[in-house]
């Protein structure tokens, strides 16, 4: 018998996830979230050809933005495990109810959120020193992406319940339709003269609303047209649950916990980097792309490990759920292994790409050779907090990424990175130092939670009241 299988589990002698399957959900929501990165990437490039002026209005401006959308994402990832523990459970029926909850959720969230931000965005920027023209350009293009997170955050529930179905494809191709629309109305908007009035960050704001609101409406459609939809419940109401309700909050707090946390450790770091030097400031901008675009790796292969993991856990497979959680330890680590050797491989070629300033593009090559170092580290973390997640350990992940980077990566980059000279490669450093804590913690507890037996849903539910 496996290390902590159990023998009244149901479906203990069913076969293990294979790698496939695996592939065929992570494959697309890697292209979803490259969807995401690109639709931003997008806006700064359209926005930057208008006006230098602007688009540090619109990075201003997304930089408040960006930390509420990535806390509210985490609140709501419950949609994505639930889903998945109630598909293992053979609780199809109820997983149409889990989606109007989670809808209804994103939906008041978001209204928070949004509320939140255009009362409070534009004496925020000025609270924070800049200079008054900068905070003052920055505060209507904060507004308007504040109130485009209604339409994204209600859309992403619906994303994440698809994903828990495995049908990543549509919400994939959803995605990169959305990119389209952004940049019709990007190139439409941004130079100016049209009926609306408005040009420059501005106007790319708008064109993230329209494109986030088409991926609503596009989304709505597939869910609404897919032939299980009445029979998963989609089109009644949700019963009146208040356990299920807490329980699916109770993930999202935990992961929007962890989001927030390093959300908040990262961007001290670009302020170490500031307090370093203006090259420094560049230097930084860049590892932080790369590594951004490194991630969406390793995170599409975290939600196909916790969707499979999840089901696993609600069907109290022992064994499929340890061998779901180490095939995705096993790909993301080839995965990035690969991907490492690249980068470190061709240093010079990133950094061309990037600059062509001589102090820049040597600080970039340099700080290239080291991200190589951190990205394995990194990755695997991801994977083993969402494995946690899916199998209702809450509080562990959080607590890691305490631990990792507020205690132990931000006191050790200012120390490398400011207090000793050591500059960029300082921090970086101490991203793979913090990287490695992380994953460490994390698959340590995994392993030790593996060796106890799954107790039956009616003795111990998915997430007991709070």
């Amino acid at each position: 018998m496996s290390a902590g299988s159990h023998p009244s589990a149901p479906d203990a002698a069913a076969a293990p996830p294979a790698l496939k399957p695996m592939l065929r959900l992570a494959a697309p929501v890697v292209a979803s979230r490259l969807g995401i990165m690109a639709m931003g990437l997008v806006d700064t490039v359209v926005v930057g050809r208008h006006s230098a002026a602007e688009v540090g209005y619109h990075t201003l401006a997304w930089a408040v933005t960006g930390v509420v959308l990535t806390t509210a994402l985490g609140l709501l990832s419950g949609v994505q495990v639930m889903t998945s523990q109630a598909i293992g459970e053979g609780r199809d029926a109820d997983t149409g109810a889990i989606l109007r909850r989670g809808v209804a959720y994103a939906f008041w969230i978001s209204l928070v959120a949004a509320g939140f931000l255009v009362l409070t965005g534009g004496p925020m920027l000025h609270a924070f020193g800049l200079a008054p023209a900068l905070a003052d350009g920055a505060a209507p293009v904060l507004q308007v992406q504040a109130a485009s997170l209604v339409p994204i955050l209600v859309a992403d529930a619906g994303l994440f319940w698809l994903e828990a179905h495995g049908r990543a494809v549509p919400g994939t191709i959803a995605m990169w339709l959305a990119n389209i629309v952004n940049l019709v109305v990007n190139l439409w908007l941004v130079p100016g003269g049209n009926i609306l009035g408005v040009e420059g960050a501005e106007a790319s704001a708008w064109a993230t609303f329209a494109s986030r609101l088409f991926l609503l409406l596009a989304l709505a459609v597939v869910i609404l047209r897919w032939h299980r939809a009445r029979a998963l419940g989609v089109m009644a109401p949700a019963p009146r649950d208040p356990m299920a309700a807490r329980a699916m909050r109770r993930v999202g707090y935990g992961a929007a916990a962890s989001y927030f946390i390093e959300s908040l450790a990262f961007s001290a770091m670009a302020v170490f980097a500031g307090w370093i030097s203006a090259t420094a400031v560049a230097v930084w901008a860049v590892v932080i792309n790369v590594a951004a675009l490194v991630f969406m790796v390793p995170l599409g292969l975290a939600v196909a490990t916790s969707v499979l993991v999840g089901r696993a856990y609600g069907a109290r497979d022992s064994r499929g759920l340890s061998h779901a959680a180490w095939l995705g330890f096993a790909v993301t680590t080839a995965a990035l292994l690969l991907i490492s050797l690249g980068v470190w491989l061709f240093p010079q070629a990133i950094a061309a790409g990037y600059s062509r300033d001589p102090a820049v593009m040597a600080g970039i090559a340099s700080a290239m050779l080291l991200s190589s170092l951190f990205f394995v580290a990194d990755g695997l973390q991801v994977v083993a907090a969402q494995s946690l997640r899916a199998r209702s350990d809450i509080v562990m992940p959080t607590a890691t990424h305490l631990i990792s980077y507020v205690l132990v990566m931000m006191p050790l980059a200012w120390w490398l990175g400011v207090r000793s000279g050591g500059g960029v490669d300082g921090l970086i450093l101490a991203i793979i130092i913090a990287s490695l804590v992380s994953a460490l913690l994390l698959w340590g507890r995994f392993v030790l939670l593996a060796r106890r037996p799954l107790r039956p849903p009616a003795a111990a539910p998915a997430l007991p009241p709070a």
